[in-house]
């Protein structure tokens, strides 16, 4: 039995005891430590994710997945994000592996596997995938419904649209863009009607693809329907909306909108101010299309090329040039848009100097090698009158398009460089390419050129019997007229027009009378013109052509009554014209012009004297005239590419090659006249005319008299 101060004694030791082995200050450190493990785990895990999302960001796919393989326990999240990234680089298999590698997949990695196989063109391992799905989405099937759209199997998509269990706006949405894309307009209007409820991408998609299928009437109504819904427009409604004012051409509903535009504040978005620029440019408004381009902060690519491509598309291609100097001046980029715009206006006015300026720019840029600017090149360089460049260019480009070869083939042939186009078109049968009806239209206008009779016919032959079968359309049937009307071949000609598949048109019967005028031969020339009349009763090129043709035969009462016929029924000769580009400035001159300039001048009276002492004798024939021989004389000297050509002698450095361009046929005593001066000046002259270029050089034309 204890006593009291026994038991008081063991009281005592046991509080002692709780109290020298209870340390409440270190259960607590030892609480916070494993909460700073925790706090300091997730602070690692998150600084690793947002290193993969960098990564992946910027296309650092190895080093993504060394820092994600570094993870203990990766997240569905974190693995999602992965495969995301390795099929947005079309990266399919790695992305296969590593889904195949997932321990848990949820909807989203699964919507995220198949998605990334549409988008990298793999449907049948989509269709695998979504059939080993075991819970699908909405997501799902329009993820599906999509690859299919996109693939161009419009029966699977339809099909699966239908056994859809849910249909979202999304859905709905995706099966009438697939139908606008593959041309089924009525099928997507009559989806459309039924849809359930419509959101404003549906109605921008509908308003788009009618707009992208040259029913833009009908989308600008469908716009005005939206409006009369309550629908409030987005910055891309109202791009399609003035795209399709631009192409149907409402001026009147285009103002309008862009009141619109500006009230609700979107004119300061790039593609919505592109879109004006191209309308008010497609309406013949190039004041407007500037001033809207002065309205907005000008950093953007687009915006420079919609006003360059604007200028271009109404002709004014100095103004077009300008702008792409200012261009490089404020240190835009020019992109593949900006340089087939800035090309085609070099090629317009024949500037070969702004083409090489571009030609370096495009050097610099690394774009030289790419298809879309290498074709630009290679139709500027034929069309300024440099055949060897374009060669040149044409070999750089990487890969060579159909648009590539057709460029270079016509080019050689514009320039009288038959040989050249079958050889390359050899390279091309070669490389497996197919032609197509532009190629051979080449190859026949390079024969039309060079006097190719046989391979001519050889070409025209082979289209319909050879392995590449291509139906004959009307340009190769006039010029295979061409051919054999050059050739002398008229009545050949003749019979060939009326053995046609098709209706021959003003462009055949006026081939065969070229051909009658150039030998003589009034009666079939007067049936051509006869035929060319029912097609079109003012016709300027069969009225000039038939009293041409009158004029070399000397029955000038038959070009008087002609010219008459003309008076009555308004019809106007075109009036000769040949331009210089000389300091980025097109200088034109017009037959019969008086140079007002005493350099011009003195400079056509030395060449008369010097070709006079050559043996040169005018050609009367040339002056279509019925007047005495002096004013025959004194009308053909100042034909207007003597004009340009005596500016272009004198404004030019000495040894420099010269360059014309004309807007009719030169005519034959002109021809002889070049070829002389070229030999006095010891320079080469390039005269381009609207069928083909000829290189006069040491008294010689590249087309050997034959054009």
């Amino acid at each position: 039995m204890l006593t009291i101060s026994e038991m008081m004694r063991g009281a005592i030791f046991q509080r002692f005891r709780f109290r020298a082995f209870s340390f409440p200050c270190l259960d607590s450190y030892v609480v916070h430590g494993s909460c700073y493990r925790t706090f300091s785990a997730a602070t690692e895990l998150r600084s690793r994710e947002v290193s993969i999302c960098n990564h992946l960001q910027n296309r650092r796919l190895d080093e993504a997945r060394d820092v994600f393989n570094q993870v203990p326990s990766p997240r569905v999240s974190l693995y999602t994000k992965m495969i995301s990234g390795y099929t947005r680089n079309n990266r399919l298999v790695d992305a296969l592996n590593l889904f195949d590698a997932m321990p848990v997949r949820d909807v989203i990695s699964w919507n995220s596997m198949i998605s990334g196989c549409v988008e990298c063109g793999d449907m049948d391992t989509a269709v695998k995938l979504f059939d080993e799905m075991p819970e699908r989405s909405v997501v799902s099937w329009t993820a599906m419904l999509n690859g299919f759209l996109r693939s161009g199997k419009v029966e699977q998509a339809e099909g699966l649209f239908y056994q859809m269990p849910v249909k979202d706006t999304a859905a709905w949405n995706a099966m009438v863009h697939g139908y606008l894309q593959l041309g089924r307009v009525d099928d997507a209007l009559e989806l459309f009607e039924l849809m359930p409820r419509k959101n404003v991408i549906s109605w921008t998609t509908m308003i788009c693809g009618l707009d992208q299928n040259e029913r833009s009437g009908e989308a600008l109504v469908l716009f005005k329907n939206m409006l009369d819904c309550c629908i409030k427009a987005t910055s891309r409604t109202f791009t399609c909306v003035i795209t399709a004012c631009a192409n149907a051409l409402a001026f009147h509903m285009g103002t309008q909108v862009h009141g619109f535009i500006i009230k609700l504040g979107f004119l300061y978005e790039e593609y919505v101010s592109v879109s004006l620029i191209t309308f008010y440019a497609n309406c013949k408004g190039t004041e407007a299309s500037r001033k809207v381009f002065d309205e907005k902060a000008r950093e953007q690519v687009a915006v420079w090329t919609a006003l360059l491509s604007g200028y271009n598309l109404n002709k004014k291609h100095e103004d077009a040039l300008s702008v792409f100097s200012v261009m490089l001046r404020n240190s835009i980029l020019p992109n593949q848009s900006t340089f087939a715009s800035g090309l085609n206006s070099c090629s317009a006015l024949g500037s070969l100097d702004w083409g090489k300026e571009m030609h370096g720019v495009a050097v610099k840029l690394g774009l030289v090698t790419d298809a879309f600017v290498g074709n630009s090149l290679v139709v500027m360089y034929s069309d300024c009158g440099n055949a060897n460049d374009a060669v040149m260019v044409f070999t750089d480009i990487l890969k060579k398009s159909i648009v590539s070869w057709n460029s270079i083939i016509v080019g050689c042939a514009q320039h009288g460089r038959g040989k050249w186009a079958f050889v390359i078109f050899g390279q091309m049968i070669r490389l497996n390419k197919e032609p197509d009806e532009i190629t051979f239209t080449g190859l026949l206008s390079a024969c039309s050129h060079c006097g190719f009779l046989h391979k001519g016919r050889k070409i025209f032959e082979y289209m319909s019997r050879g392995p590449n079968h291509i139906d004959r359309k009307i340009q190769h049937y006039t010029c295979m007229v061409d051919i054999l009307g050059r050739s002398g071949e008229l009545k050949e000609a003749e019979e060939l027009i009326e053995s046609m598949f098709v209706k021959p048109n003003e462009m055949v019967w006026l081939a065969l009378l070229s051909a009658c005028r150039m030998h003589h031969d009034v009666d079939r020339a007067e049936k051509a013109a006869a035929a060319i009349f029912q097609l079109d009763s003012k016709s300027s090129a069969a009225y000039v052509l038939l009293s041409n043709t009158y004029a070399s035969a000397g029955r000038w009462s038959n070009v008087s009554k002609l010219r008459i016929k003309m008076k009555q029924k308004g019809i106007m000769k075109k009036r000769g014209s040949s331009w210089v580009v000389f300091k980025g400035k097109k200088h034109e001159f017009f037959s019969g012009d008086r140079p007002d300039s005493l350099r011009i001048y003195e400079k056509l009276e030395f060449l008369k004297e010097k070709l006079k002492e050559l043996g040169y004798v005018p050609d009367y024939r040339s002056a279509l005239h019925d007047v005495e021989d002096e004013q025959k004389e004194e009308m053909l000297w100042y034909h207007s590419e003597r004009l340009a050509i005596a500016f272009a002698l004198v404004n030019t450095v000495e040894g420099n090659a010269v360059t014309v361009m004309k807007n009719l046929r030169v005519c034959e005593d002109c021809h002889a006249v070049i070829k002389l001066i070229s030999r006095v000046v010891g320079r080469e002259i390039v005269l381009r005319d609207p069928t083909r270029f000829h290189h006069f050089k040491d008294g010689i034309c590249s087309c050997g008299d034959y054009w």
